[in-house]
């Protein structure tokens, strides 16, 4: 019966309700007279109809998921059930909630054995983040417990059912499906004899949320990288620099691209003016075009409705030297970012000072990080952008030799794999021979994804002619980032073993 079943998960109707009701009082054995009634599913069906999600098996209900919009910070930990869902009203459901909360799934046992119910938490994990919903919570119970009561707290209870020395057909079947026990609630539920009314506050976190909520900004799902790969020349004068830098911008935004990415350091050729003074005083002459950049690259991104990284720039904060960037909005906002390590020669030569900004930015197109070349070389700053909610790194880079090139290269592929994320990586080619300690480039700009089955097979979505001035344009799809993260060959995000390690930042992000 099982190899020739249709399955067909959707949302529930009210003309469901008689099978559901037989499905219900078959699923609970144990309170055969605690089911919903048909005014209570109505009400649910007319409040939240996308929250009740059922699994249909030729023609016949199979198994239900049950949940509410709830407004989570009006609420302590310790409810109980009743409260929670407001009665039979469910007076707490609110659109504007940010929390959503599952009140009820089961599985008709006839259908046991089928991972249904793996479906029915897949659909609302979808469901959290099409809504853009902070966190799916529920109270879980746990029908074992009344075997081992008297001897085991439900914390140790508990315990033993994470390391599987005790199965509980509910706690291990959430625990499985990347559940994580927030909190024991006693009380939970009036009558639930076999766990002795306790319940697990059971939480699952969606990472793509964001707080602004606003869904037409927030789900774009293809994202069109553009990458500069810069010819490094002389030019007559600061009006020629910027022409060039608007032709790559007009020529990338034509293609309907959502970001441009140029590379670190991309103004050198401007050093040509200042070649009589030392390398020192040379850098601190560059950076006085920096504003003026700035302020022409924020038009840009206007004028041409494009996101621009502006790759680097030095910039002089008092007696200090930073090498920084700036990412421009196509609404014309922007933000700025700095360089955390500094390479021996950038420091002996330009007296270079690492900055103190460790952040993610947000875009009409998700979480983004940037990092500046050397940065990338260092896996700790690429997990914490991660755990903030970003999906591409940009990383604009400045390598002479091809050593150096690949040493960005090699460690931008890992950090994709590591952090199940998109790198786009942009550099410089060609020669300036009037310029001190910037005299030759080499680069092969790329963008490089994780590797599973649904990327390419060597991590690499496409790279342009090593040490030629070009364009790179690449479509990546945030989707396969989420299936990769769910349903991937490994899984390095959700394997990480926090009981034994963590990273977090030490100091506050400073401007």
């Amino acid at each position: 019966m099982i190899d020739s079943a249709k399955i067909e998960l959707r949302n529930l109707q009210v003309q469901d309700y008689e099978e559901l009701k037989e499905s219900m009082i078959k699923s609970y054995h144990s309170m055969p007279h605690e089911y919903w009634t048909k005014k209570e599913i109505k009400t649910l069906i007319r409040k939240f109809p996308e929250g009740q999600l059922c699994i249909e098996i030729d023609n016949k209900i199979a198994g239900c998921a049950l949940s509410i919009i709830v407004d989570y910070d009006k609420f302590d930990d310790n409810h109980d059930y009743d409260s929670i869902i407001g009665g039979e009203n469910f007076s707490t459901h609110t659109a504007n909630g940010n929390v959503l909360y599952g009140i009820d799934v089961f599985i008709h046992p006839e259908y046991r054995g089928m991972r249904l119910g793996r479906r029915l938490y897949e659909a609302r994990k979808e469901l959290c983040e099409h809504l853009n919903l902070k966190s799916i919570i529920f109270g879980g119970r746990i029908p074992n417990y009344s075997k081992f009561a008297s001897e085991l707290t439900p914390k140790q209870y508990i315990d033993k059912v994470k390391l599987q020395e005790i199965h509980d057909p509910v706690l291990s079947f959430q625990l499985s499906n990347d559940f994580h026990v927030k909190k024991v609630i006693k009380g939970y539920l009036s009558g639930d004899h076999e766990s002795k009314e306790f319940a697990t506050l059971m939480e699952w976190n969606n990472i793509y949320y964001t707080k602004s909520g606003n869904l037409v900004k927030s789900t774009k799902t293809v994202v069109r990288l553009g990458l500069v790969q810069w010819q490094m020349r002389l030019f007559k004068n600061y009006e020629a620099l910027v022409s060039q830098i608007e032709f790559f911008v007009d020529t990338i935004s034509s293609y309907q691209s959502d970001f441009v990415l140029f590379p670190e350091l991309f103004n050198a050729p401007l050093m040509a003016e200042f070649n009589h003074l030392n390398e020192a005083e040379a850098i601190r002459g560059l950076s006085e075009y920096t504003d003026r950049l700035l302020e022409t690259f924020r038009e840009f991104a206007i004028n041409y409705n494009i996101n621009i990284i502006t790759g680097s720039m030095p910039q002089a904060v008092g007696d200090h030297m930073y090498n920084v960037g700036f990412l421009c909005r196509r609404d014309g906002s922007y933000e700025r970012f700095e360089k955390i390590h500094i390479t021996p020669a950038e420091e002996s030569a330009w007296g270079m000072k690492g900055g103190n900004q460790v952040q993610t930015f947000d875009t009409d197109c998700g979480k983004i990080g940037v990092l500046i070349c050397y940065d990338v070389e260092f896996p700790e700053l690429p997990r914490i952008l991660k755990d903030q909610g970003m999906n591409i790194l940009f990383v604009p880079f400045m390598t002479d030799t091809q050593n150096g090139y690949s040493r960005v290269k090699i460690c931008a592929q890992a950090r994709a794999v590591e952090n199940e994320c998109y790198v786009a990586i942009a550099g410089s080619v060609g020669n300036l021979p009037k310029v001190a300690n910037m005299d030759i480039q080499y680069a092969q700009s790329a963008v490089l994804t994780p590797s599973d089955f649904a990327f390419p097979v060597n991590g690499i979505k496409a790279e342009a002619t090593p040490n030629t001035e070009s364009t790179l344009l690449v479509d990546v799809d945030l989707d396969l980032l989420k299936e990769l993260h769910n349903f991937g060959s490994v899984r390095n995000l959700k394997d990480r073993r926090k009981d034994l390690y963590s990273l977090k930042l030490r100091k506050k992000n400073k401007s």
